[in-house]
């Protein structure tokens, strides 16, 4: 920036030098010449009073009674005058006005002269003349002067305007460090006056906003932190009258109060999972075996669709045994949590048999389609679906945005592939480590991925595999 604001103005100092001095130095070289032919006139009309005041009333002179010495003074440094004056002839009658004679004062000039003359009439003629070389060295002396002045002022210009670089690059400087750091999420800066009311203005406001944001988050963090404590609090009682249900004496209730232990417990690691992102700047990515996940949500939902008359299946990398597909997640969570939306709106949109696919792209990505046979999404309402608060049924409009929102937080993309019938296809990157599991109680899980589990069963608390380093790409968006 300082660099950019000092040529920007050394550029304006310099046009401004070349817009003053060139028509400057036009004027001086026009003044020199003019100087010289004011001087030459000057000089040659007191010549030619000297002439007629040695002419006298008889209007010539005696031969060889000229006096030179007076017309030498006149003369100009390396001039040469040249004199015709008419010369007396005497007779009995007495003295008259002759043939002209012609008298040159002065050393012989070579080269180009500048010269000026005047007719007397009867008295003569007088032609002065002086070297054009003296005229275009006082010319060039002159136009030396002003690019002299040109060069001083662009110097002076140049030294203001690194001063005044200096003063706007570096205050804008701090400021933009100051507010990269408060993108950062560092809100301990100090918003500082630089002496300049618009940066002062900036930095005012900059730090307002700063003071604000960090008291909302805050805010946010000890909302989270007392929500997080009501909900364990209720889930705790919940989970104490289900461990009673599970010692009835009726089968159907204790499997049932099981299945609604296992959705607590997956409830309280979800739970744990958001906490954390709150309160933590980055995470590590971990491996999410998708085929799990799918097999998981499929087991959860099957009793819906069948009450229903539908039926739900997965296959590819979603099959029932598990393994194969792996995805690379900060927070497990949200795949499960955006596939549960999709499942949920075949459930309650669409109709006939419901199904997941997984594979694996050849670019390093997982896809995961959700489709049914029902009558899909109007064209009209296409590009409508994924708004936050746009419902064509009788939902809140949150369902779709939500998931949406999660998956691109882990890098992926969430779109409608086919509008009739729907497809809903959710590509997240792939996990690209090496993993092999002894057995399926060791595969990362939907909720379960970030237990630190690796190959060997050694504990790690980041989730990775012993050596392994994660780089999470981007979906590119269409």
């Amino acid at each position: 920036m300082r660099r950019r604001i000092l040529y920007s103005m050394i550029a304006m100092v310099v046009a401004v030098g070349l817009l003053l001095g060139i028509p400057l130095a036009v004027i001086a070289w026009w003044w020199v010449a003019d100087n010289a032919r004011q001087d030459l006139d000057g000089r040659i009309k007191a010549i030619a009073d000297q002439l007629i005041r040695q002419e006298g009333e008889s209007g010539s002179i005696a031969p060889g009674e000229l006096d030179v010495d007076a017309f030498g003074v006149l003369l100009p440094e390396g001039g040469r005058l040249t004199i015709r004056y008419p010369v007396t002839t005497g007779d009995e009658s007495g003295a008259r006005s002759g043939p002209m004679e012609t008298r040159v004062i002065g050393a012989r000039i070579d080269g180009d002269t500048v010269s000026d003359s005047i007719a007397l009439g009867a008295a003569g003629t007088l032609l002065l003349e002086i070297p054009a070389s003296d005229v275009r060295n006082d010319q060039l002396f002159a136009f030396g002067v002003v690019v002299m002045v040109m060069a001083a002022s662009v110097a002076a210009g140049t030294g203001v305007a690194a001063v005044t670089a200096g003063r706007l690059a570096d205050p804008l400087t701090d400021l933009a460090d100051r507010a990269a750091a408060m993108g950062r999420g560092e809100f301990g800066a100090h918003w500082r006056r630089y002496g300049i009311s618009e940066l002062d203005r900036v930095s005012s406001a900059l730090g307002d906003a700063n003071a604000e944001i960090a008291l909302r988050l805050e805010r946010e963090r000890e909302t989270v932190g007392d929500v997080s404590h009501q909900l364990r609090s209720r889930l705790t009682a919940i989970q104490l009258r289900l461990d009673e249900l599970t010692l009835h004496e009726d089968p159907a209730v204790v499997v049932e109060a099981e299945a609604g232990l296992e959705q607590i417990d997956r409830l309280a690691r979800e739970l744990d999972e958001f906490v954390a992102q709150s309160r933590e700047e980055t995470t590590r990515s971990q491996p999410v075996d998708v085929g799990h996940t799918v097999a998981t949500l499929v087991a959860d939902f099957a009793p819906a669709f069948a009450s229903r008359g539908r039926s739900i299946v997965a296959g590819g990398g979603g099959g029932a045994g598990g393994g194969g597909t792996v995805a690379a997640s900060t927070h497990p969570g949200r795949l499960r949590e955006a596939l549960s939306v999709l499942i949920d709106n075949a459930l309650t949109h669409g109709a006939g048999q419901c199904r997941i696919e997984v594979g694996e792209l050849s670019s390093g990505l997982v896809r995961i389609t959700v489709a049914d046979d029902g009558p899909g999404v109007a064209d009209e309402l296409a590009v409508l679906i994924f708004r936050r608060g746009f419902s064509a049924g009788r939902g809140s409009g949150v369902g779709l945005s939500l998931a949406r929102a999660l998956i691109e937080a882990e890098g992926g993309r969430l779109e409608l592939g086919s509008r009739r019938p729907p497809v809903f296809s959710i590509v997240v990157p792939a996990w690209t480590e090496g993993i092999e599991w002894a057995d399926a109680a060791q595969a990362p899980t939907d909720g379960a991925a970030g237990d630190g589990t690796d190959c060997g069963g050694t504990q790690r608390g980041d989730g990775r595999a012993p050596g392994s380093e994660v780089t999470r790409g981007r979906v590119p968006h269409r």
